[in-house]
């Protein structure tokens, strides 16, 4: 299962950050999980929410220009190796990682890592083979 992912484009200067995150706490949106990679003219802000429709729209209407990517996440042991054993599943199926972040869930002392892939179908296919759980928004989403 593939969950959507907002990118949003903004200026390498102070407040902007802020401002993305005040647009989303005016609209009541809690950001889950978000990365932020950067140059020195410009950021790529990577988040994950559950009301992702809603949240590019306030974006939008803001001014941020926004895309929509589709992500995998799953789960993994939170402890040493955790990581490397997606890595080598997703390695022999010949997928290729294009970005990953990661962070804890609150379920099960487990880790999530989000990724994009070149190839998102086929690398679902080799972690649920593997035995692996691909997380689904309601997954994801869902408090226990």
């Amino acid at each position: 299962m593939k969950i959507n992912q907002i990118a949003v484009f903004l200026q390498n200067k102070p407040g902007h950050l802020s401002g993305i995150c005040r647009t989303l706490c005016d609209q009541g949106i809690n950001i889950v999980t978000l990365s932020l990679a950067d140059t020195q003219q410009f950021g790529i802000l990577r988040l994950i929410v559950k009301d992702w429709e809603r949240a590019a729209r306030s974006l939008e209407a803001a001014g941020y220009l926004v895309q929509i990517r589709e992500v995998v996440a799953t789960e993994v042991d939170d402890r040493p190796g955790g990581m490397a054993e997606v890595l080598d599943i997703v390695s022999a199926a010949g997928v290729n990682i294009e970005y990953v972040y990661a962070f804890t869930f609150q379920k099960h002392n487990r880790a999530v890592l989000v990724f994009r892939f070149d190839n998102a179908d086929k690398a679902i296919e080799a972690i649920q083979a593997a035995g692996r759980n691909v997380l689904t928004p309601v997954d994801l989403f869902t408090e226990e």
